[in-house]
Formats: C-alpha cells, structure tokens, sequence
C-alpha cells in the first residue's frame, strides 16, 4: 500500500542531513514547506494584537528563525516507510523525544503523477 509520510522538523540545522538519508534510502522526491507550529509562534509572541487574525506569511516573516521545515514524499511500500522513519530517527533522534519533531504516515487509495518520466 501506498503512503504520504509528512515530517515537521523541529531543528532545521539537520534538513540537509535528513534530506540524504531519505534519499539514501531510494525516496524518489521531497517537498519541502517552512512551517510553524501555534507552540512556537506562542513562544515568539508573534501572535501579539497588532497583527491580523490570519497572519500573511509576510506578517510572520519578523522571525525567521522560527520556522520549521516540513517534508512530505510519497512511498509505495511498509518496508520503505520502516526505512524513512529509521533514517530519520538516525538524524534527529528518537522521535519520541523533545524538539525532534512530527513524522505521521497517511495511507494512501491513489496518487497521480508519481511515475511519470522527467526526463
């Protein structure tokens, strides 16, 4: 069965690194998405009165600093995803663990455009 692992990663100082175990593994493709969590923007008091009640990205660009990056791929088999999650684990530590971050894996009915040829 297919799957969509989404991985938020806490310390974006090791994005390289889990970039290359993924890909060490044979994940074909990686999205990647500067994102934040209500935790962190919480703590950063970005979400102070003056700004809008939906902050623009623009809005929350004051701290950088403070964005995650989440990754999202797309895999075919259990045997792949058990590999993804223990190469990442190898990088950030286990996931149980504070100020790792958030892997979940989503099964997936169908996806389109995966084997296409881009050459």
């Amino acid at each position: 069965m297919m799957h969509m692992i989404m991985f938020v990663l806490h310390d974006i100082s090791k994005l390289a690194d889990v970039l290359d175990a993924w890909e060490n593994t044979g994940v074909k493709g990686i999205t990647i998405i500067p994102s934040t969590g209500i935790g962190r923007l919480k703590a950063a008091d970005i979400l102070r009165e003056d700004l809008p009640l939906m902050p623009s990205l623009e809005d929350l660009v004051e701290a950088p600093e403070k964005f995650n990056r989440t990754l999202i791929t797309m895999i075919k088999t259990d045997e792949m995803m058990d590999k993804v999650v223990s190469a990442t684990e190898s990088v950030v530590g286990k996931l149980d663990d504070p100020n790792t971050g958030i892997l979940v894996v989503v099964p997936l009915s169908r996806a389109y455009g995966l084997d296409r040829d881009d050459s």
